[in-house]
């Protein structure tokens, strides 16, 4: 039997990939006892090396991925923190420090509470309703002031005047035992010791 490649020479092996005779000349080893011509020799090695290239790639695409992975510094922690506490701050704004619905709370131990409620809604009242104050209090059930129906007579005990100057003045019908009385105003908080009767 003769060479592929030369017709002149013996072959005493056989490629392993095409099954083709081949001399020793023409016979690449790629493993011990296994023989491949140059053609299938070249083709293996050049295939070989695609797959490399394009495991390298690969690798290459991983390791900038794990590059552009953002890690949290100080800045990511004080944005985050920052727009926590805007969150909170407009809940606040937005509710005016009320009571989270379905909770009940004891109004008759609490004037000051109810006095500091009242006020956040008259101030949502005129901001929203064309810069007016209302009349009486009990209008700003239940859009701007959220009380159950059946705690509304609560409000008796507050003394509410509609002022044309000051805008209006809200205080305790009696102040709390101890403590001076507050006088609430679009001005601010005034403190006061004597006791007004309702008007």
């Amino acid at each position: 039997m003769k060479c592929k490649n030369h017709p002149n020479r013996n072959a005493d092996k056989f490629c392993a990939s095409c099954n083709i005779p081949i001399c020793d000349d023409c016979a690449e080893e790629v493993k011990p006892g296994q023989y491949l011509c140059f053609n299938c020799a070249m083709l293996q090695t050049v295939s070989g090396a695609g797959g490399s290239l394009v495991e390298k790639k690969k690798k290459a695409l991983e390791k900038e991925h794990e590059k552009k992975k953002t890690t949290w510094g100080p800045f990511q922690y004080f944005v985050l923190l920052s727009c926590i506490f805007i969150s909170v701050m407009w809940v606040v704004i937005l509710f005016g420090g009320e009571k989270a619905p379905g909770q009940k709370m004891d109004y008759s131990k609490k004037g000051r509470v109810l006095l500091f409620m009242v006020d956040s809604s008259i101030r949502r009242y005129y901001h929203y309703e064309n810069k007016e104050y209302p009349d009486d209090l009990f209008v700003l059930a239940p859009k701007y002031l959220r009380m159950a129906k059946d705690d509304l007579h609560y409000l008796n005990g507050l003394i509410y005047k509609k002022e044309p100057v000051t805008g209006y003045t809200l205080s305790l019908a009696e102040s709390e035992p101890g403590n001076m009385n507050i006088i609430l105003s679009p001005q601010g908080i005034k403190y006061g010791a004597e006791k007004r009767g309702v008007e």
